[in-house]
């Protein structure tokens, strides 16, 4: 773990260390620069001048010849717009420089196009500017050497790539996300269809995670931008609304600032009181989610008052309820528990004596620095602590990062689980021991399980909420308790993905999942080689090595597991494998099906990679033929379904299959009754199911006329004797005028 943050927060002592250089002093640099005017040589002056106000002299110089890197490097490259390439590196760097960062990441800003668009090598940047600088570049490059299958792709492993790099150094993606706000401020030199792919793709991943890291004004200017670029007919439209309602709103909110303010005289405190003004993408998603006008979300006036100590933000809450009526259920105290981000402060609503709600926040001087620049306020405010609300929330996602990597099995599917921890409308729950947790709001016990620890979530079976059990699938409420209650041979089910919220806990099922599926496809897999290898009188285990090598070669594949997890999952037929193996042609048009080959045993329990048609629902004592189907394994149908008709033309997909002996688990069923539509008759139907120990999946009901119903039971049975005890049983009943088993 210590390798694993080492980079979160830069520590001179760890940094590698450049070749080192002729020592020039900044100020004799900016002497050269000061009487150009325009162009690059002006943007790098004044960023000079703002960075000699927090770095040594030899840092800045080091920032300049990072500078003379680039321009060199670029030379000859423009922006669509027409400028010459470096403005683009130059302005990313000020962006960073306001942040105060260090002068390592103000050299990668400004090099951090050089590998991705020059011929410029990273281990040419490491021997120029250190290890550090070069990790930092290579973070934000893009993977230009490799070839996807398709734009979504490439994307998906470009921010997969960036997001493991965050986790060693989170340098990185503050440098992603200042070179994407440069690059939306100047968005209209593109083609209309580029600017909106941009947009939402800054609206979907770069804005929440500013959002996640707690940089609210960087968050607020990119989705600004975005919204312009996705929607610009609709951002036209609520910027001229917002004009024009500013003016009338401007004396009211001077009257309710006036008295908040006199009444915390009043009280013999201090804090300095300001009406803010949401902004426009804010009040876009609020009228789209909440189905609102214009005019009833820009009517809430907001305000916020910044005090000096956490005790204040208490008093002057106070103060601020004895002064207006607070509208209930809207308070709400991210001081005690901060936000996954790390965001504290006090909300509350309350009702003005205009007619319109006022929301008010309330936080310290401190928890407000940390609130607009989140993780960069280590840098921005010398707020060097490991410990402030920001950094600990940071390096918590970061470590949930790693882990949803480990676990995906593509960068498709980590982006897919990244977005998911992007968009957390939180909930806060407790455990037993009082320790509180943040989910996202939706969220159940599932989710909360693997919160705790992913043992826990894997062995889950029930849960208590407020010392109630309730299933699994239940979802969690702001202020609830929750207990696990774990077993120890218990496994993850595979309907959890039905329901659960969070990365981590799908990403883990997955995972989970995979492994298992791989584990069983492997099992049928050698079950049906074998069964194909029997008229040649061998089994796996007798395969010679080398024809198997030889074998495994041709096809691709490097070991025998990975043959059988082909065969299991029916991407390889296994006749033609055994023929193969066996010495003769592969690819032969011999039929599969062998003299003196028994069938194949079905007992039930062979998982993911054996599935039971629903269009025939076949039930241990049927007749069965097994389709094998690329990506699904064994598919099972009975003898005389229908659809095996289209199968008649793949007749090396067909395999000759039994019911085993010692059958386990129950198999879906599908029953038609007609009925006589009188009340009480469905309940006295299932109630005889109950009986015969069955259980009921699904009712659907078809109404053939005013006294007549058709009732469709998808029942749980053991076999064929046990659905014609359940058939009897309710043929008995005085209202069922018929019962058939539905087959296609």
């Amino acid at each position: 773990m210590k390798r694993l943050w080492s980079g979160l927060l830069p520590n001179s002592s760890s940094r590698s260390k450049p070749r080192p250089r002729p020592a020039r002093r900044a100020t004799h640099t900016l002497l050269r620069l000061a009487g150009r005017k325009g162009g690059p040589a002006s943007e790098v002056a004044n960023l000079l001048r703002l960075l000699e106000t927090y770095l040594e002299p030899e840092q800045v110089e080091e920032v300049y010849r990072a500078y003379e890197f680039a321009a060199t490097a670029h030379s000859g490259q423009q922006r669509l717009s027409g400028e010459p390439y470096i403005h683009h590196p130059l302005a990313v760097a000020k962006i960073l420089a306001s942040m105060r960062l260090d002068h390592q990441s103000i050299v990668a800003a400004i090099l951090h196009d050089v590998i991705e668009d020059t011929p410029t090598a990273k281990q040419q940047l490491a021997e120029e500017f250190g290890e550090e600088v070069a990790e930092l570049v290579d973070g934000v490059s893009k993977l230009t050497q490799v070839q996807f299958e398709s734009k979504a792709e490439a994307q998906a492993e470009n921010f997969r790539k960036m997001m493991l790099a965050m986790v060693r150094d989170i340098r990185v993606i503050l440098i992603k996300l200042a070179d994407r706000l440069h690059n939306m401020r100047t968005l209209g030199a593109l083609r209309p269809d580029k600017r909106r792919r941009i947009a939402r793709e800054t609206l979907e991943i770069y804005a929440p995670i500013a959002n996640r890291l707690g940089m609210n004004s960087m968050r607020v200017e990119l989705q600004d931008h975005g919204f312009a670029a996705l929607y610009p007919r609709r951002y036209r439209v609520l910027s001229r609304e917002m004009r024009k309602a500013r003016g009338n709103r401007r004396e009211i909110v001077r009257k309710i600032e006036t008295t908040i303010a006199e009444r915390i005289r009043q009280e013999g405190l201090e804090g300095e009181v300001m009406g803010r003004e949401k902004h426009l993408y804010s009040i876009y998603q609020k009228m789209v989610q909440k189905r609102l006008s214009f005019r009833e979300v820009f009517d809430v006036y907001a305000f916020r008052i910044i005090v000096d100590s956490v005790d204040t933000c208490y008093r002057m809450l106070g103060i601020v309820h004895s002064l207006y009526k607070p509208v209930p259920g809207r308070f709400k105290d991210y001081i005690a528990i901060p936000k996954a981000n790390g965001y504290q402060s006090l909300h509350t609503v309350l009702f003005s004596p205009y007619g319109v709600p006022i929301e008010i926040q309330i936080r310290t001087v401190d928890m407000h620095k940390v609130a607009e620049a989140g993780i960069a306020s280590h840098w921005l405010y010398k707020s060097g602590s490991d410990g402030s609300p920001a950094q600990h929330h940071a390096r918590e996602w970061l470590r949930e990062l790693l882990e949803l990597q480990q676990n995906a099995g593509n960068s498709m599917e980590f982006l897919e689980h990244v977005k998911v921890d992007l968009f957390p409308d939180e909930v806060y729950v407790f455990s037993p021991k009082g320790e509180i947790l943040v989910l996202p709001r939706g969220a159940t016990a599932v989710d909360y399980a693997y919160a705790v620890h992913t043992d826990v979530g894997n062995s889950c079976v029930a849960a208590k909420i407020d010392n109630r059990l309730m299933p699994l699938n239940t979802r969690l409420l702001n202020g609830q308790t929750v207990e696990i209650i774990t077993a120890p041979g218990a496994l993850p089910n595979p309907a959890w993905l039905d329901y659960v919220v969070t990365g981590k806990a799908r990403s883990t099922i997955r995972a989970y999942l995979k492994g298992l599926r791989h584990d069983e496809a492997i099992a049928l897999g050698r079950r049906l080689l074998d069964k194909s290898l029997l008229p040649y009188s061998i089994s796996c285990d007798q395969l010679s090595e080398r024809r198997l090598e030889r074998l495994l070669e041709e096809l691709g594949l490097s070991t025998l597991d990975e043959l059988l997890a082909e065969i299991g999952l029916g991407r390889r037929m296994a006749p033609i494998v055994a023929r193969s193996l066996a010495g003769r042609l592969a690819g032969s048009e011999e039929s599969h099906s062998i003299p003196g080959a028994l069938p194949l045993a079905i007992r039930g329990t062979e998982g993911m990679v054996v599935t039971y048609a629903k269009c025939c629902y076949p039930i241990p004592g049927d007749p069965i033929l097994g389709f094998i189907s690329a990506g699904r394994g064994l598919v099972v149908h009975t003898a005389n379904c229908n659809n095996i008709n289209e199968f008649k033309n793949n007749p090396e997909k067909w395999i000759d299959i039994q019911w085993g002996d010692g059958i386990e688990g129950c198999f879906p069923v599908e029953l038609r009754l007609d009925v006589v539509n009188q009340r009480g008759v469905l309940a006295t139907i299932a109630a005889a199911i109950s009986e015969q120990e069955a259980n009921i999946e699904n009712v659907d009901m078809e109404e053939r006329d005013g006294r007549h119903s058709a009732l469709l039971f998808t029942v749980s049975v053991r076999d064929r004797r046990h659905l014609a005890t359940i058939m009897r049983r309710l043929r008995r009943i005085d209202n069922v005028i018929r019962i058939v088993r539905k087959q296609s």
